[in-house]
């Protein structure tokens, strides 16, 4: 068993609860011994409420007791807090006996009892029964998708005396159906004394956007992270994306991970949590050419979105010569041991990068 106190490397290596192989059904306990086993360095759970169904207060200083004695990180998320979202979410309005803020204060405080402080977030969800780009609350017809940032911030601002009290950061994803611009504007006009990001590599690029230009966008911001490579295909639609172990699809790893651990804001060394699959490669569609699709991204650049069509080449080049997975095999079912390859090739190359990483700061240290 590790000791919590040994020296860390720049950056932790964790996996997102949500995606952790064959946890379906599993409690929080399941998931800290298996991140042991598997030389984790903690684990992302996406609701406090995965530690703890009923937010017993023993329940859960066991479970981060647990987590200490293993010298696992731990993180929780806390729900959506986009309102026009969070019917999708009825447990925490239950929770909060019919007030929605109420339950995510709850959440928070529970949470903040536990040692946690680090709290996920979302604007929505991606519903994958809906055409694009009507898959995407961005797009809804009922509510324009300013209204829905407008009411998020509203309620950001409602929920930070909160978190102020407990000293927690509601650290917001960039989410399928939100930019990073979105999300670095919200960040600064609630406070970053109270939020934060958890940049997901794989998302941004549903957005069209370059992912290491993105990654330097929120960096500043970042305090918690999904990582995951991604396989760009064309498709009559536009570009389809899915989701591949670190180092086996389009992201250029140094170029990514480099400016989160340079301007992090964190005390403590970032966690790159693995958000892995598990029952599909969870295929989204750009569609690049539909009218509506263009005029939903007002801060997209040519730059960028000349780069995203610049890794799908790319990445097509590398199919058509039978060294990575084309779109027929990316559609296919996942294999029985996929969810583990994908968590340990993912770690694997993580450490690779780090390692690299670190011996480039130490020759420069050197050449000063």
């Amino acid at each position: 068993m590790r000791d919590a106190s040994e020296v860390r490397p720049p950056a932790l290596i964790g996996a997102d609860s949500t995606k952790f192989p064959f946890a379906e059904g599993k409690d929080a306990a399941w998931i800290l011994h298996k991140s042991v086993e598997y030389g984790l360095d903690g684990v992302y759970f996406r609701s406090v409420l995965d530690l703890s169904p009923t937010l017993d207060r023993a329940q859960l200083r066991d479970v981060a007791a647990q987590a200490k004695e293993a010298g696992l990180w731990l993180e929780a998320g806390i729900g959506k807090v986009n309102p026009f979202s969070t019917p999708e979410a009825p447990g925490i309005r239950a929770l909060g006996q019919g007030d929605y803020l109420k339950g995510m204060s709850l959440l928070v405080e529970a949470a903040a009892e536990a040692g946690v402080h680090e709290l996920w977030s979302a604007t929505a969800n991606y519903q994958f029964t809906l055409p694009a780009p009507y898959s995407c609350d961005r797009f809804r017809t009922d509510v324009p998708w300013t209204d829905q940032l407008r009411a998020t911030a509203r309620f950001l601002h409602r929920l930070a005396p909160v978190l102020r009290d407990h000293g927690s950061h509601v650290n917001l994803e960039t989410h399928e159906e939100i930019t990073s611009f979105e999300v670095v504007r919200l960040v600064e006009e609630v406070g970053p004394d109270v939020l934060g990001i958890t940049f997901d590599t794989a998302n941004v690029l549903v957005r069209c956007e370059d992912p290491v230009a993105a990654a330097r966008r929120v960096a500043p911001y970042v305090r918690a992270t999904h990582v995951r490579d991604v396989a760009l295909t064309f498709t009559d639609a536009g570009i389809s994306r899915f989701l591949m172990p670190v180092g086996q699809g389009c992201l250029s790893w140094p170029e990514v991970i480099s400016p989160l651990l340079e301007r992090s804001p964190m005390e403590r060394p970032l966690m790159l949590s693995i958000e892995g699959v598990t029952r599909s490669r969870a295929e989204m569609t750009l569609p690049l050419y539909d009218p509506v699709w263009q005029q939903g991204h007002p801060d997209l650049t040519a730059a960028e979105a000349l780069a995203v069509v610049h890794l799908a080449r790319r990445y097509g080049d590398r199919a058509d010569r039978g060294e990575a997975p084309d779109l027929k095999a990316l559609r296919a079912p996942l294999q029985p041991t996929e969810p583990l390859d994908f968590l340990f090739e993912s770690v694997r190359h993580l450490r690779k990068v780090l390692d690299s990483l670190a011996a480039r700061r130490e020759t420069k240290a050197v050449a000063r």
